[in-house]
């Protein structure tokens, strides 16, 4: 099979680079975590009228693209600029979801940047578990109201709408509910996080909903927008590795010690090497997963969990190994490489670290 990218996902990792360089800036990046949203809203809206949005969705439903390949192009471009954006649940996850349940409308106003939703999942005790949810749906006058929580919800703060998973008393299968932001019974306790994000966790009270889907019949639905949004943040750190691995590999062509630079002590080139090797290994990872990523559900899970495994396990790798190579520089907050490595070692802890997806993967 062919892996070399068409000219569309060229010209769309050409644009993505450019934005990068010309309006997303460290400094802005920085900036913008710091707030309580955690990203920023002229950031967002520029790279959905660049269309960056809509090459996560098919061209069916308003999308060109939402291919695996182009999932995993755009995300690597964005994780060498380590754009920190509610993209890949807050778009991506959410919006798969929403059109697979029969709310286009909802998808392009995501598409066009015009609404943010949020996708509620995890509860505390649950690890990363989410096909378990003690949350409750409960049907009262033909309307129903949620109670329960959620933790460490992405990117939460400020969005339009939140989609929950709950279940009914009625069935014991996964359901899938839109909840409005302003809804009474909700209640939001934001966090910044340690990658420079934002994050909430949401209370439930009788909270009223919007039922998405069949009752009890979401899990397949959820389960394929989970391998949509673990692809793309596998990209996402394809791509900082990266950026990694061009600083430090000119950090060690340029720093002079004892006389001459350090890329000439035999011992770094080795740690150089290996880092190089293991990069490409979690490369071949990605492809292998973005090619399967509309095949059937066993061997994309499978693709997905070696792809998230192999991802979690470098990630660490390459970023001690980087910081290690450049010594106390690589820490300090005026240095870009400790913001890439404290984003790659976080990717390992979204949805499912390398631990969970090597079981999974046994399992398979």
């Amino acid at each position: 099979m062919d892996f070399q990218p068409t000219e569309e996902r060229r010209m769309l990792a050409d644009m993505v680079a450019k934005f990068v360089q010309n309006d997303y800036p460290m400094k802005a990046r920085l900036d913008a975590g710091a707030t309580d949203l955690g990203y920023s809203p002229r950031a967002y809206m520029q790279m959905a009228k660049l269309g960056l949005i809509g090459a996560m969705f098919d061209e069916d439903i308003g999308g060109f693209g939402g291919a695996g390949f182009d999932i995993a192009t755009l995300f690597t471009e964005l994780g060498k600029g380590l754009v920190n954006e509610p993209l890949s649940d807050t778009a991506l996850a959410s919006g798969f979801i929403l059109a697979k349940t029969g709310h286009l409308g909802l998808v392009e106003q995501i598409i066009s940047g015009k609404e943010r939703v949020a996708l509620a999942l995890i509860e505390n005790g649950a690890d990363y578990d989410w096909t378990m949810p003690e949350t409750l749906a409960t049907l009262l006058d033909g309307a129903w109201q949620l109670t329960g929580s959620k933790t460490s919800v992405k990117f939460a703060y400020g969005v339009d709408a939140v989609i929950v998973s709950a279940r009914t008393s009625t069935s014991d299968g996964i359901s899938l509910f839109l909840i409005n932001a302003s809804a009474t019974g909700m209640a939001q306790h934001q966090f910044q996080t340690v990658d420079g994000g934002s994050a909430c966790d949401i209370e439930l009270n009788s909270t009223p909903a919007i039922l998405l889907g069949l009752e009890g019949c979401s899990y397949e639905t959820l389960d394929a927008a989970a391998a949509r949004s673990t692809l793309a943040i596998c990209a996402e750190a394809l791509g900082i590795m990266d950026s990694i691995k061009t600083m430090t590999v000119d950090y060690l062509r340029t720093r002079q010690q004892f006389g001459t630079v350090l890329g000439k002590f035999q011992a770094l080139q080795h740690r150089t090497a290996q880092m190089l090797l293991e990069i490409e290994q979690a490369k071949s990872a990605v492809t292998n997963a973005a090619k399967d990523l509309d095949a059937p559900t066993d061997e994309r899970n499978r693709a997905i969990s070696a792809a998230k495994y192999s991802i979690g396990r470098i990630g660490c790798y390459v970023a001690e190994e980087a910081i290690q190579l450049h010594g106390g520089i690589g820490m300090t907050w005026e240095y870009d490489l400790g913001h890439f490595a404290k984003r790659l070692v976080m990717i390992d802890h979204e949805w499912g670290d390398q631990d969970h997806h090597l079981m999974r993967y046994a399992q398979s």
